[in-house]
């Protein structure tokens, strides 16, 4: 895991062409479920700042934070100037300044279980937000999905990102929210669904696979196979699969924390 993490700052430029961004309807149910103004706002992995714009355009000031500084070089170019960017990895901040929303946007799985949750918590004010949100870009028709598995088989298995936890894909609550409902520092855990659906030219959706950590990390020759191979099986345009599942929390304000078995523990 630690080498598919590290591995898109050579792709920063595809990153930002062929992914797609977020929507206004994402933005709108994160607010609506802080039930408050929100001014400001920490990001984690924020890679080339898709998520970035959606939250600034909107009035929060966000400090953006990424550990790749090709990633943070091409977020820079595209971010309004009111945005502060940090090269730090999760697990390097330090607490001190808290925000009213602290949300990763297709990052938290490349976090370190460790500590995650009251690192996050010492991010955030009392009763603040945490915002988790992505998916996996997937072919809409099961029959071009299957091809391109066939195409691919030869040198990946999958190009799936496993659950941190081991969650079952049947389970109704998916990670993160299986850990933040565990967490003793969050709670009003709820999961939801935006769905999406876009079409794109074969060569665009192999542009996109060529952002996914699971063929980065191939070796060169192998990679551009499994890029030709995908192509060959492609009609000219596909239909993608985009829906961004999203998970919320409400950190819990001081004194009112427990921990398993009704032990009261305070918050940082």
């Amino acid at each position: 895991m630690p080498d598919r993490a590290l591995s898109f700052g050579a792709m920063a430029e595809a990153y930002e062409r062929f992914r797609p961004g977020y929507p206004a309807a994402l933005l709108d149910m994160v607010l609506t479920y802080a039930g408050r103004p929100v001014r400001t706002a920490l990001e984690i992995g924020a890679g080339t700042g898709k998520a970035t714009r959606l939250f600034a355009g909107r009035g929060l000031t966000v400090t953006a934070t990424e550990p790749d500084g090709a990633m943070l070089a091409e977020l820079r170019r595209h971010v309004p100037a009111g945005v502060r960017t940090v090269r730090a990895a999760f697990e390097d901040l330090r607490p001190g300044e808290r925000y009213g929303l602290v949300y990763a946007a297709a990052a938290l799985h490349w976090t370190k279980p460790e500590g995650r949750w009251s690192r996050v918590a010492a991010l955030l004010e009392p009763g603040g937000v945490f915002a988790s949100f992505g998916g996996p870009v997937g072919l809409a028709d099961p029959a071009v999905e299957e091809a391109v598995r066939a195409a691919r088989a030869p040198f990946l298995a999958s190009d799936d990102v496993p659950s941190p936890d081991g969650t079952p894909p049947e389970q109704d609550m998916q990670w993160p929210g299986t850990e933040l409902q565990r967490s003793e520092w969050f709670a009003d855990v709820r999961q939801s669904v935006i769905k999406r659906r876009e079409t794109m030219t074969a060569r665009d959706y192999v542009g996109l696979l060529s952002t996914v950590s699971a063929y980065l990390v191939l070796p060169a020759a192998d990679r551009e196979e499994v890029y030709r191979r995908i192509l060959r099986v492609l009609p000219e345009a596909v239909e993608v699969a985009a829906d961004i599942t999203v998970h919320l929390a409400r950190r819990l304000a001081v004194g009112r924390v427990s921990g398993v078995g009704g032990d009261d523990r305070r918050s940082v």
